[in-house]
């Protein structure tokens, strides 16, 4: 079977046809026109249809959004792409598309395709993590996506950040009216706020990750120390076999080997066998993971 993906993000929007062994048949990108609701349902109903233009078949499409939906209304909600908080996306895209759509958290998205055939392939329990510009999760049990009866199952970046000291003080401000949410501290833009609160200095998360001074690998220690407190808290409920970590953070090396050091005091156990892996498929797993809503 061809799957349709769809990765309907805050800058872009990618669509690709995937064959049952993972293999891209199909890939294109286009700007996001993200300020406009309509827009972007038209967007991705004319990305759908071109491609399936080009495959010369009609094919079941799969769409990771940031934000879940709602089981109460059916609407779109606590997406960072504003536009489409309290929108019917699912129900505007079956419509204009004239078939039923399946649709997903952009994270959940994540873990499927690494947990299927991704860095995760084989294990039982999985959790995925995004470190982007937000801070998203997803769990996979069984290589089945885990949601839950709220539809929020791995939402773990608006928990507050678990066991904050005086490094962690005051609590930032949160998007979503809350402080203190991990990721105020764990986002690319909450890695780069911290480092400027004690630095002064304004730079975005990658150029800390790659200098070398005093003060960029302080940033780097308090960041590695503040993830494993969160995932620690994720280990002590869900006890998964591997955490993947996605996102434009996790490139960072030092997550790899720091975060599992950290760890270890704040799980409830004598010994964590739970590993900590970087993903396989970089940025093409939310598209991937997209496409594989249909089994």
């Amino acid at each position: 079977m061809i799957r349709l993906g769809v990765d309907l993000g805050g800058s872009k929007i990618e669509i690709a046809a995937i064959d049952d062994a993972g293999a891209f048949l199909l890939r294109r990108r286009i700007a996001s026109p993200s300020a406009s609701y309509a827009a972007i349902v038209e967007a991705v109903a004319a990305l759908v249809e071109g491609a399936e233009r080009d495959l010369g078949r009609r094919c079941p499409v799969g769409i990771g959004t940031p934000g879940s939906v709602s089981r109460a209304t059916g609407l779109l909600r606590n997406s960072n792409t504003v536009c489409l908080n309290g929108k019917p996306l699912r129900a505007d895209l079956e419509a204009r598309l004239g078939r039923e759509i399946r649709l997903a958290n952009d994270a959940d998205c994540f873990a499927l395709s690494e947990a299927l055939n991704g860095a995760a392939a084989g294990a039982r329990v999985v959790f995925g993590v995004i470190l982007g510009t937000g801070v998203g999760g997803g769990i996979v049990v069984d290589g089945r996506l885990l949601d839950g009866p709220n539809g929020i199952a791995g939402e773990w970046g608006h928990n507050p950040l678990p066991l904050p000291g005086g490094d962690d003080l005051p609590l930032p401000d949160c998007y979503c009216g809350r402080c203190g949410c991990i990721e105020t501290y764990l986002s690319g833009p909450g890695l780069a706020a911290d480092h400027l609160r004690r630095s002064g200095r304004r730079l975005d998360a990658r150029a800390i990750a790659a200098a070398s001074d005093a003060a960029c690998r302080e940033s780097i220690a308090r960041y590695c120390e503040r993830l494993a407190r969160a995932l620690a808290t994720v280990i002590n409920v869900l006890d998964p076999d591997v955490v993947v970590l996605g996102g434009g953070v996790s490139n960072i090396d030092a997550l790899y080997q720091e975060v599992p050091r950290h760890w270890a005091r704040y799980v409830f156990s004598d010994m964590v066998a739970t590993r900590l892996l970087r993903n396989r498929h970089g940025d093409s797993s939310g598209v991937r993971g997209a496409a594989f809503l249909w089994p």
